[in-house]
């Protein structure tokens, strides 16, 4: 080697020293992937992003001390703190669910996140970035934030720093007796924690605590609605995106926990004649024997979609999540003004309408016993002379008093969409817009690429843009899909989704400016007179009046109260 060359390799690799010593500033022994947290210090590993960005990744990152033991069906504890390095290099075990993924192994200690960032703090700067908090999807009772189902390859080709996290399922997460033995929300509760602990740690990850937005779907969007209302989430997040979100005002809250409790009980052969009882001889219960018993929590096919949901709390040692209903909170304006995001698919759970269709015995039921199925399809009282007109009205809006076959798709699996998604959305986002006095940006998903959660049978042709389709473009889910390449007809649609999340992320509106990429579309946020949404397809455009034919009469039905 000349001189010449081993100059330039020197002072290389003094440089790259010197980067990595700033990289690491926080960390031990120079390691440029250590960092340190209040906890301890974690060193973590690179994956690469779609457009070939570095992602720092930190995985399997304790949030929480293992609720275990005596701290099963309690609020989440601080996590202790260690010696050492350790590494966040996997992603922890997810939490115990119905059916277990052999891919993802479940654990009841599950209370993990995972952060990633592509620029880290060094001596001589701070990215500051605003920082995206997202809760996975599942009905409350599955799915977990591994990165096989939630990767960053796409999200972290934006300046944006993102967690995604587990939190407590089923009765695990959600079971109450409905006094202070066992008052639930521990699920919640969990996602509070993850908020605490973003609020002390994610300046290590260059992150801006004074910049957080929670993210969610499906009931990780419903999380975002109670966390607006929720009194223990104050002053943790400042922006708020709901993506198909499950929130209706029949069933977002458990009123008979005690009933519930005991059912849950009886599954585990355990007494019921009190709650202390009850706590007791369940928690003397293997984790995944409880989680196992979901399905004994259903009460026709595959429903209710959310046998577990949250509670309003009553009086309690511990702090409590909700102490009053949301609703109430929210009509009465005490809760926590902040930009909202909110949308939906164009077929969301359409594709529910096959598991009748394809059972001739769950069709015939459905048809022949309307008044019986349809509330609990529909999740709203049951045994009443309104439930009885309203399912009277509802297999003649839906069904045209016609037996269930195949030609029963679209009325049906409307039936199944509006009663889980559309409607709740829609009024929660029309209630927010009138009260809030920040905006409200609502959108309607309506882009099909080649791939989706739910194909027709023995084909690869996606049932419309079904429930967690635009998650697609979101995040790389590896365990189900390919990594979009800039040559594939999706990619551009990654593109756009990504900017306009990003975009509010970072400012709390999506389209803060012309932009070419966002074909210059202005969004505009909606109001009582006017119900703007944005249609997010390949063309992006302005409409008004999202599926309002029929939200008017669940309106009629159903106001909010």
């Amino acid at each position: 080697m000349s001189r010449t060359e081993m100059m330039t390799s020197t002072v290389s690799a003094l440089l790259l020293a010197t980067c990595f010593a700033a990289v690491s500033s926080q960390g031990q022994s120079g390691d440029p992937l250590v960092v340190s947290t209040a906890q301890g210090y974690l060193r973590g590993s690179v994956l690469t992003s779609r457009k070939g960005r570095t992602i720092y990744s930190y995985r399997g990152v304790r949030f929480a001390n293992p609720p275990v033991g005596e701290l099963r069906f309690k609020a989440p504890q601080p996590p202790d703190s260690w010696d050492g390095v350790r590494n966040a290099t996997e992603d922890g075990f997810a939490c115990p669910q119905p059916e277990a993924d052999t891919e993802i192994p479940t654990s009841e200690d599950c209370l993990f996140l995972n952060v990633y960032t592509t620029e880290l703090p060094t001596n001589d700067s701070n990215p500051n970035r605003s920082v995206l908090v997202f809760f996975h999807a599942g009905g409350w009772y599955s799915v977990t934030a591994a990165s096989s189902l939630y990767g960053p390859q796409y999200l972290m080709d934006q300046d944006i720093v993102l967690v995604t996290t587990n939190y407590r399922l089923a009765a695990l997460g959600f079971l109450s007796t409905g006094d202070d033995v066992l008052p639930g929300n521990y699920g919640m509760k969990d996602q509070v924690a993850t908020l605490r602990w973003v609020q002390q740690n994610i300046a290590t990850f260059g992150g801006n605590p004074n910049s957080v937005t929670i993210g969610g779907y499906s009931v990780g969007g419903a999380s975002g609605w109670f966390h607006m209302m929720s009194p223990m989430s104050r002053g943790l997040f400042h922006r708020i995106i709901s993506m198909s979100p499950s929130i209706n005002t029949f069933w977002d809250l458990n009123n008979n926990p005690m009933d519930q409790a005991k059912r849950q009980a009886a599954l585990l052969n355990c007494p019921q004649d009190t709650s202390k009882q009850i706590a007791d001889c369940l928690r003397g219960k293997k984790a995944q024997d409880i989680a196992s018993t979901f399905n004994g929590m259903l009460d026709w096919g595959y429903d209710p979609l959310l046998p577990f949901t949250p509670v309003v709390e009553q009086e309690s040692t511990e702090e409590r999540f909700l102490s009053e209903s949301p609703m109430k909170i929210l009509q009465e304006g005490n809760f926590v003004n902040v930009p909202y995001m909110t949308g939906m698919n164009k077929d969301e759970f359409n594709y529910r309408a096959l598991d009748v269709i394809n059972n001739s015995s769950w069709a015939d039921d459905m048809y022949n016993n309307f008044e019986t199925v349809f509330p609990i399809v529909c999740m709203y009282e049951q045994g009443t002379n309104k439930s009885r007109t309203v399912s009277g009205v509802f297999k003649e809006l839906y069904l045209n008093n016609e037996p269930i076959t195949l030609h029963s798709f679209a009325g049906l699996g409307n039936l199944y969409s509006d009663a889980f998604i559309r409607y709740g959305q829609d009024l929660i986002s029309k209630t927010v817009a009138n009260i809030s006095k920040e905006p409200v940006y609502s959108y309607l998903f309506e882009y099909q690429g080649r791939y989706s959660h739910r194909y027709w049978p023995g084909t690869k042709t996606p049932i419309g843009v079904s429930h967690h389709d635009d998650l697609i473009y979101l995040f790389y889910i590896s365990l189900l899909f390919p990594e979009f390449k800039t040559e594939d007809p999706e990619s551009q649609m990654v593109e756009k989704l990504t900017k306009l999340w990003a975009n509010f992320i970072q400012t709390g509106n999506p389209t803060p400016e012309p932009q070419e990429l966002l074909d210059n579309v202005t969004w505009h946020g909606m109001t009582s007179n006017n119900l703007y949404y944005l249609s997010i397809d390949s063309q992006l455009q302005m409409e008004e009046g999202m599926f309002q034919d029929r939200m008017t009469i669940w309106d009629q039905f159903f106001p909010p109260k």
